[in-house]
């Protein structure tokens, strides 16, 4: 009976090989166990195809699109947008002209310190209040059509409820708004005095001397040409106005 053959012994690794050559069996043994054999191998994945390359490059663009917008400034709207979206269209049941009495009334204030009126030593002229006048913001304002170059607009008076720079939205008494040009119209417009304080003597004295007094103060009415007033409130608060003469007038 034929006696079995021994098992192949496995191939020595080249590693083993070339240090048994400076080393003793028992240093080759343990340098290629600690520093070979147990020592992990990493392996590169596949190279990527063309197909993922232009799959990595465009999730790169749209990484940086979106970074780009999160932190980019809302684009304002154009005057189309505007006008399609209705912001600046008025609801019929809130033009009443009771509502924007107190409109006015806030107004007046603003105009009476903008043109200092509670100072009793400051007397309004052109020189020193006309550049504010110009400048000022007529949201609230009462003004009447006195002159026009079209006879329908003469006549029309009421509280402007929206300033733009070639128009004057206003509401009447009879809660109807009416669109007014500027151009080739005069506007009449009144500031009244303010009332005198009585939480002191002497406001006392001069509310019984206005009350006395037949002759008293009148409001202060100024009339504003709109062909030189075309100006947008928020391009006007900001602009330097210059003297100069007015060939129609």
């Amino acid at each position: 009976m034929a006696s079995p053959s021994p098992s192949p012994k496995p191939p020595t690794h080249i590693a083993q090989t070339l240090l048994s050559r400076a080393h003793s069996p028992d240093t080759t043994n343990q340098q290629f166990t600690e520093r070979i054999k147990q020592k992990p191998l990493f392996l590169r994945a596949t190279s990527p195809s063309a197909a993922d390359n232009r799959s990595r490059r465009r999730q790169h663009r749209l990484r940086k699109k979106e970074h780009f917008l999160r932190h980019q400034r809302p684009r304002p709207l154009s005057a189309r947008e505007k006008r399609s979206s209705g912001i600046y269209d008025l609801p019929r049941e809130e033009c009443k002209y009771a509502i924007f009495r107190e409109l006015h009334a806030l107004w007046t204030g603003y105009m009476q310190d903008l043109l200092d009126l509670r100072s009793s030593a400051t007397a309004v002229n052109a020189m020193a209040h006309g550049s504010k006048l110009v400048s000022a913001d007529f949201h609230g304002a009462e003004v009447e059509v006195v002159r026009s170059a079209a006879g329908g607009r003469v006549g029309i008076k009421g509280i402007v409820v929206r300033d733009t720079k070639f128009t004057f939205v206003v509401v009447t008494e009879k809660d109807e708004v009416k669109t007014v040009p500027k151009e080739q119209s005069i506007f009449r417009f009144t500031v009244p005095l303010p009332t005198p304080s009585v939480e002191s003597g002497q406001g006392e004295a001069r509310a019984e001397i206005a009350l006395n007094d037949q002759n008293t103060p009148k409001p202060l009415v100024f009339e504003l040409h709109g062909s030189q007033f075309q100006n947008r409130p928020v391009d006007r608060a900001n602009k330097k106005f210059k003297w100069k003469n007015v060939e129609y007038l």
